[in-house]
């Protein structure tokens, strides 16, 4: 079936962004067609899948069956609140599905993955067709392919919106919240220039060496066979950098040259730069420091850089398949194609990273397709908001555009300034929850 002959609303991608915005387009009362390319045989295995999947089943979850903290002091956990304050359908389902995982909501993937198929598939109004979509659709459509979007898809996408703006691997580097590093032990400036825009933490000769050693030694994340080994020039793990040559980072991005150590009056032997991440200055990006470390790896080693001892990570570096779009400048905040007004895009492929933050761009693109549908205007969650700023971080963000998941780096601070970070996110909780009311208030959401 090719999707402009759908009656209704063509959504590409049966994974949470896609069960998410078909949900919120079938309970406004719009027909909705979902197109999932994985076909269903009587044993839930499929001819044609992708090399992370193992079934038919919508929503199947492939990388882990943890949807993260449920604590509101978490972020991850304030995401959830916010979608269920909203009513989404993979929150209610990941709940009725779930294993005992501690604070974290964890769910038997095989439960969820059905559980979320009957209800997607019994929404009134809702088809499920089982193929694969090669081109964009030119009817009113959201597409939410993920990560793994076939290869005729992902080519007419680079056709439409330009071979630059499509990326097929993420090359992550960690963020670090600002509050938690030891800047006395840093200092401002640019390579070359006047303006300080980074802070730099300088090393010596011997700690260098032993972080280039350390980063040799350390435990890597073990990729998918698919993923391994697809490396870009231009954007090596550091650890691989490290491995080729001992002073392969120090000619890299740990170059000294053009930096002035004021603290020591000369130049360092080596430096890692750190980079506004975003307009508060409440998140820092360690350039270049994209990684297969272990997470944990990660804070051993980077622990070893003077001035990120205790180093708080909002987001850890990867490197991974991860087909996505170049999102600022195509996409407005209610995740609209600014090219093409009838299409909306959700999802990993928009730019935002974990499962609970998938679903949240669903959520809000099957609410504002509706709202379009229905003569209304788009209506973004506030700033105040998780998912008002993921919404806002895929249309605005500056710089090499990367994927984001959900963390407070990503709120204006509070109102009431407080040092403790439990209280600081607990404030962060209780404002956001308390604008989002207001906002679906005022919306009718």
């Amino acid at each position: 079936m090719n999707p402009d002959s759908v009656n209704g609303v063509a959504v590409i991608g049966g994974g949470l962004a896609g069960c998410e915005a078909a949900y919120q387009l079938a309970k406004r009362g719009l027909r909705v067609t979902v197109f999932e390319m994985r076909y269903t045989g009587r044993d839930e295995r499929s001819p044609m899948t992708t090399p992370a999947h193992q079934s038919g089943l919508l929503a199947e979850l492939v990388c882990s069956n943890s949807l993260k903290s449920v604590e509101t002091a978490n972020a991850h956990g304030l995401l959830k609140a916010e979608l269920e304050l909203l009513d989404s359908l993979v929150v209610r389902t990941a709940k009725l599905s779930a294993v005992p995982a501690g604070k974290a909501l964890a769910v038997d993937r095989t439960a969820f993955a059905r559980a979320m198929t009957g209800r997607v598939s019994a929404l009134p109004g809702v088809t499920i067709k089982q193929e694969e979509v090669a081109a964009i659709p030119a009817a009113p459509a959201v597409i939410a392919s993920g990560p793994l979007t076939s290869d005729r898809l992902a080519a007419d996408l680079a056709r439409a919106f330009g071979a630059a703006n499509l990326f097929f691997y993420d090359a992550i580097a960690p963020i670090v919240a600002a509050e938690s590093l030891d800047t006395g032990r840093m200092f401002r400036g640019s390579r070359n220039s006047d303006d300080g825009e980074y802070w730099n933490c300088p090393l010596t000769k011997q700690q260098y060496q032993d972080f280039a050693t350390a980063l040799v030694r350390a435990e890597r994340h073990r990729p998918h066979g698919f993923e391994a080994g697809h490396y870009y020039e231009g954007c090596l793990p550091v650890e691989a950098l490290a491995e080729r040559s001992i002073d392969g980072l120090r000619f890299g991005m740990m170059r000294p040259v053009g930096l002035f150590n004021p603290h020591e009056g000369r130049r360092p032997y080596a430096v890692v730069q750190l980079r506004q991440e975003n307009a508060a200055g409440t998140m820092y990006n360690l350039v270049g420091f994209q990684t297969q470390l272990a997470q944990h790896e990660q804070r051993r080693v980077f622990a070893l850089i003077p001035g990120l001892e205790r180093a708080e990570y909002l987001r850890y570096g990867s490197m991974h398949r991860n087909t996505y779009l170049n999102a600022p400048g195509l996409l407005t905040a209610a995740l609209q194609c600014i090219p093409r007004p009838g299409l909306f895009l959700a999802g990993q492929l928009t730019g935002v990273e974990g499962y609970v933050e998938s679903a949240a761009t669903g959520l809000v693109a099957g609410i504002n397709l509706a709202r379009l549908l229905g003569g209304g205007e788009a209506a973004v969650p506030p700033e105040t908001t998780m998912i008002g700023q993921l919404c806002r971080h895929v249309a605005t963000a500056a710089g090499p555009y990367q994927p984001m998941n959900a963390n407070f780096g990503l709120l204006p601070p509070p109102a009431a300034a407080t040092r403790d970070k439990r209280e600081r996110n607990a404030a962060h909780a209780e404002r956001s929850l308390r604008d989002l009311r207001a906002w679906a208030a005022a919306n009718a959401i």
